[in-house]
């Protein structure tokens, strides 16, 4: 007969104690996992063919921050906002920083963009027209002092330049121009805010990308210092490639920045992160669990089809259970059977942590936090729509893709 005395929580940690885990040191650590969520991501945002807005999208930052907060309020784990320009562009940063805490929040990495602007066509920061580079460093610098003002801590930088044809521009030119641009702008940044360097194998360009993968990011941020790190988005990898292996390597070298956090099925997707392949996402969280404390863990998707506050509602929660799954690991046991060579028996360990229905343990800390045990739930049986969704036009006028 099924124990009907006791709650699934109960059960699972009698099961886990049994396994000598410390349920309460886990439950300590979930408490301190934050995520942070892209402004971009409840905006009007689209794919190459089009976008199918849903009524109640946010017209302006602002409003954006309280789809935020209805999302931190719910999952209890998302009380930072990253910001691009110019799509978060106000007149007044300080208003904007002194929304986000009315509203429980604070503004996380600042994005410069630097493919908007037509004057890109052939680059930015490594455009052969040292008037377009003047432009794209002006705009990081901008993007600097509006950190300081809303009191994030991050520029986050994608470079989009590459080439198309080969015989288009010099390899090594435009690698100079790249560090001599990176420079000036790691120059300029004051204490307490860090450059995340982000790489991509492709796209835009066809032939060549200048900041293509970690080996081409990792050698630009040891150039400039200690403050320069790499950042990790999950989508801008090859097929094949071992991302938790990178993880490993970018956190040993100290480099190791952050996460743009989705999920792909063909290329740069960005589907709800989880949603393809959720034992990869637990397997780089085996590495962060190992870490002395965790670096800046960021969304960046583009919700085409999906509601957008109920999709990100959904990808924080699949985080938290990557997070709750990977702490569930015992290391002690995977170290002495690596040693041993014990090759299943070590693979078996963390097979036994992923198949663990973490849903119980998850659900009791958001509630300890004052979140929804089922936060999927609760939105789509609240009452978002009457306080905030049906005074907005059906359409937004601002938005567009991250990076």
């Amino acid at each position: 007969m099924p124990d009907t005395t006791r709650s699934d929580y109960e059960r699972l940690v009698e099961r886990l104690t049994a396994r000598g885990a410390d349920v309460a040191a886990i439950e300590r650590r979930l408490a301190e996992h934050r995520i942070e969520t892209p402004s971009w991501g409840y905006a009007n945002a689209g794919t190459r063919f089009g976008s199918y807005p849903p009524p109640g999208l946010p017209s302006s930052p602002f409003e954006k921050l309280e789809d935020a907060a209805e999302v931190h309020r719910l999952t209890g784990g998302a009380p930072e906002v990253a910001i691009h320009i110019p799509w978060d562009r106000v007149d007044d940063y300080g208003a904007l920083r002194d929304h986000a805490a009315s509203l429980g929040l604070r503004i996380g990495a600042v994005n410069p963009n630097l493919f908007g602007d037509p004057r890109y066509k052939l680059g930015s920061l490594v455009n052969p027209d040292a008037g377009v580079r003047r432009l794209a460093i002006d705009h990081v610098l901008e993007c600097i002092r509006i950190a300081e003002a809303v009191g994030s801590t991050g520029i986050s930088l994608w470079l989009p330049d590459g080439t198309n044809y080969a015989g288009q521009d010099a390899f090594v030119a435009r690698r100079r121009r790249l560090h001599d641009g990176l420079a000036e702008i790691y120059a300029a940044l004051p204490d307490g805010i860090e450059l995340l360097v982000e790489y991509k194998l492709y796209e835009p360009a066809f032939y060549a990308t200048d900041l293509a993968d970690w080996g081409s990011a990792l050698l630009a941020c040891q150039r400039l210092g200690p403050r320069a790190r790499v950042l990790v988005d999950l989508g801008h990898h090859a097929h094949g490639v071992n991302i938790e292996q990178i993880v490993a390597v970018l956190a040993d070298e100290d480099r190791l920045g952050g996460f743009h956090f989705n999920n792909r099925k063909y290329g740069d997707d960005d589907v709800i992160v989880g949603a393809v392949n959720p034992f990869e996402l637990f397997l780089i969280y085996v590495e962060l669990a190992g870490l002395p404390r965790l670096p800046r863990l960021t969304i960046d998707q583009a919700h085409v089809i999906e509601p957008k506050i109920e999709a990100m509602v959904l990808s924080v929660v699949n985080l938290q259970e990557a997070y709750a799954k990977a702490l569930l690991v015992d290391r002690a046991a995977l170290a002495e059977r690596q040693a041993e060579g014990d090759v299943l028996g070590a693979h078996e360990l963390l097979l036994e942590a992923f198949a663990t229905d973490v849903r119980p343990l998850t659900a009791k800390v958001r509630e300890e936090r004052g979140a929804a045990a089922d936060p999927v739930a609760a939105f789509r049986g609240g009452d978002w729509w009457e306080r905030v969704g049906s005074r907005r036009a059906a359409v937004a006028t601002t938005g567009g893709l991250g990076a």
